[in-house]
Formats: structure tokens, sequence, C-alpha cells
């Protein structure tokens, strides 16, 4: 018999003939307190949900005939891990020979994982970014993950190329350190000039072909007194008793294509923007270099991963609107040497200083206690508000699901928290978890 744990991962086997699907249940929820989004709320209201999707909220909706109510003190979005290696196998999530094309998706396992899935769902957690390579200078493509299992019992991948991963001074000297940045800015410039390559082949490509275009034309044009002209020069020829020589035509050359590189197109995505690079740093050497080399890359959507000892840097963090993933966990005095100065406080400080924060569980598996360690940051100097808006506003926005997840409004998907109170508070229960509008946990049921 299988753990209860395992229970909701067992597929379900039928002799039967597989019957039609039933309708989608509409869940209808009242609250005294839904948190649209951090710092807006509405009290006593509703929120109506069908289809995966939040259809409506408001202060004065009836429940649909046949919805499924549920009542509940406070809703709000579903909580978001930005930092994790949840679901990957061990092996992967520790590899160093990593590059920009290794992709984490190919080393999800969700059975193996499943016991630590689903206590990150009933912790509250509804998805989550993950990537591979642990120290690695450069992880890959990471991805964007719900923790509720799919329909087929495998893991529900929201975004297959939701961000780049890397890291910068995990080791070695000061000068070291600064070379591991300067690396990366290398990789992204060649991005940049791979792209500049190909947008002026498309302007040459293009001029080109308007060229000939107009050549055929004016020879097509031409082409009848150019005839008489030439039938002349022959006859004069033979009568001088001279040889006639034809006039060569030659057609401007087709500029030439650039080769294709699949590493220097995915750098190109990051440099220009449509790709997120989250980088993994923490002394202020390499992040003082990092900032500084990447600061001519107008479009780079930069994340900032641990940042120990970014806070000195924070003018430019809010300049370029650069966030900064915190893990607020106690270490203890057996640190790692990059996080000596690792201080509970950072993330409250920063905050203070109005850098966008998140909360992440480290680069760990441990995303179940992202809830305990966003109130230890709380208990440190960060104000209750912004931890929620770390959990999932800020996090949704950072990893590209910003047009879909972290808030409760209509037409996003609906990853709610049904809670007996303040979402970031010890004292406070999970009642319901709803994920993509179904209720993937709970409390009551036994989920």
């Amino acid at each position: 018999m299988l753990a209860p744990a395992l229970l909701a991962w067992a597929p379900t086997i039928s002799a039967q003939e597989p019957a039609d699907p039933p309708a989608e249940t509409q869940i209808f929820i009242k609250a005294e307190r839904v948190i649209v989004q951090p710092g807006k709320e509405l009290k006593d209201a509703q929120v109506l949900v069908q289809g995966g999707k939040v259809l409506a909220v408001g202060t004065d909706l009836v429940a649909p005939d046949g919805a499924k109510v549920l009542e509940t003190k406070v809703v709000c979005a579903g909580f978001i891990d930005p930092w994790s290696t949840l679901g990957l196998d061990s092996a992967s999530a520790s590899l160093r020979d990593t590059n920009i094309l290794t992709r984490a998706v190919d080393a999800l396992n969700p059975f193996g994982s499943a016991v630590h899935l689903q206590a990150a769902l009933r912790a509250g957690i509804t998805g989550y970014g993950v990537a591979l390579g642990g120290k690695a200078s450069v992880k890959g493509l990471g991805a964007f993950v719900c923790t509720a299992n799919h329909a087929d019992g495998g893991l529900d991948v929201l975004l297959k190329d939701s961000f780049i991963g890397a890291t910068v001074g995990s080791s070695g000297d000061a000068f070291d350190r600064i070379g591991y940045a300067e690396r990366l800015v290398k990789y992204i410039k060649a991005g940049e000039d791979y792209r500049v390559e190909q947008v002026e082949y498309t302007h040459e490509i293009a001029k080109w072909r308007t060229e000939i275009a107009e050549s055929e034309v004016k020879l097509e044009k031409d082409f009848k007194k150019a005839k008489k002209s030439r039938d002349k020069e022959i006859k004069e020829a033979e009568e001088d008793n001279k040889k006639f020589k034809e006039e060569s035509y030659r057609e401007d050359r087709q500029p030439r294509k650039p080769r294709f590189d699949a590493e220097k197109e995915a750098w190109a995505r990051v440099a220009e923007g449509t790709l997120p690079l989250v980088v993994e740093a923490h002394r202020y050497v390499e992040l003082s270099a990092l900032l500084d080399g990447t600061k001519a890359f107008d479009r780079l959507r930069l994340v900032i991963a641990g940042g120990t000892e970014v806070l000195p840097l924070a003018a430019t963090l809010v300049k370029r609107s650069i966030p900064v993933i915190v893990w607020p966990t106690p270490l203890g005095s057996k640190r790692p040497a990059g996080m000596r100065a690792h201080d509970l406080s950072l993330a409250g400080a920063l905050a203070e200083k109005d850098v966008r924060v998140l909360l992440g569980s480290g680069g760990t598996s441990g995303t179940r206690d992202l809830p305990l360690l966003a109130a230890l940051a709380v208990g440190h100097g960060l104000e209750p508000e912004k931890a929620l808006a770390a959990l999932t506003t800020e996090a949704a926005r950072a990893l590209d699901m910003g047009s879909i997840l972290g808030k409760v409004r209509a037409g996003y998907r609906a990853d709610l928290l049904l809670l007996d109170g303040d979402p970031i508070s010890t004292t406070t229960s999970i009642r319901q978890v709803i994920s993509a509008g179904k209720i993937a946990f709970n409390v009551e049921g036994g989920q």
C-alpha cells in the first residue's frame, strides 16, 4: 500500500470504458478578506473560479447553481519560490558541467520528489523556479513549475524557459571571482553581437532583394533598346572584321547569412531582455564587478540571488530595477565562506531602500520552509506587505509569470490560498490550496 503522501501521484486504473469528461466544476469562495495583491484587498468579498482561472472578484457576486462553495477568512494568491531545486534528481541538482542550453525540465523527477512536492503544496507554495547546476558558472535554462501534480501524474511545467541561471564568485580569490563575473559579461556581449549581426543581415538581404527587383524591372524595360544596340554593335564588328565581345552582366553578390549558433542565440535572448538572468552572487567584489560589467546592456533583466553583501549597492539596484532573491535562513557558524556576512535583516534593509525583494529557499529543495523563512524576515525588519509581495507579485514578475500569477484577479490562473489569518504569520493555517482551479489540498478532506 502506498504511503498517504504518495497517493496523489498514483495513477487511477479502471477496466471500464472512459466516460465523457464531466463539466468543469465552478468554485465560489466567500471570504472576509480577499487580498487582490499586496496593498489592495476587498472586505466581505467573493471569488468565482472555473476552467483553471479566476472568472470574477467582487463584493456582490452570487454563487452560480451547482458551484462548490467555500468559506474562509482570507484569500490570497499562491506563494512562489523563485530559487529552488525542488523536483530535480539529486545528481542533476549539483552538476558542474552545465551550459546555457542545459534544461532543468530534462531532470525533473516528480515521483522521486513526491513527498517534498506535497509538503511544499501544503505550505502554500503553488509554483517555483528551478535550475540545474548547483554552483556551476552557467546553470542553463530554468523552468517554472507547478507543485501540484499534473493530470497524468507528472509535473505541470508552466514555462520551460523561464530564465537563465548562473553563479559568480563561488570559489577562488578576489581576482578569480571577478573573473567569473567578467566571463559572464563576455557571454552576454557575444549574444548581443550575434543578434546585431542577424539584424544587420536582415537589413542587408532586404536591401539586396530590393535592388535586384529594381534591376530586373530596368532590364526588362530596356531590353528592346539594348537588343537593338547589341545587334548594331555585332554588325559593325562584322564589317570591321573584328570579334564581337559580349558585355558580361554581374549581379550583386547576395549577403552571407550568419551561421546559426544555439548558445549565442540563447545569450542573445538574455542580452535583449526576453530571458531574465538569475545570478547567484554573495560578496561585494563580485557583485560590484557584475553590476559594473552589465550596466551597458540596457535591456538585460538581471536578478541577483543571495546578495549577501549587496546592501551598499542598493542605489544601483533601485536605479536599474534589479530584484534580489534573499534566503532568510539561519546558517550558524559553519556557513560557507562567501556567506560569512549573511544576516536575516538583509531583506528588510533592502526593502527600506526601495530595492525589489524576493524570498527564496536558497537553491535547495526546502521550498516547503519558505513561509517560515518569510516570517523570519518579517521578524527581522521586513514589512509583512513587502514579504507577501516577495512571495507573490514580485516573484511572478521576475520569472516572466506576472501576467498570469501572483494576484487574485479575473483572467489570472486560479492558484489560491484559503487561510484562517494573515498570510505571513506563523499562527495562520492554510485551509485549502487551489491550483489551476482545482482543490489540490484541503485540510478537512485530508488531501
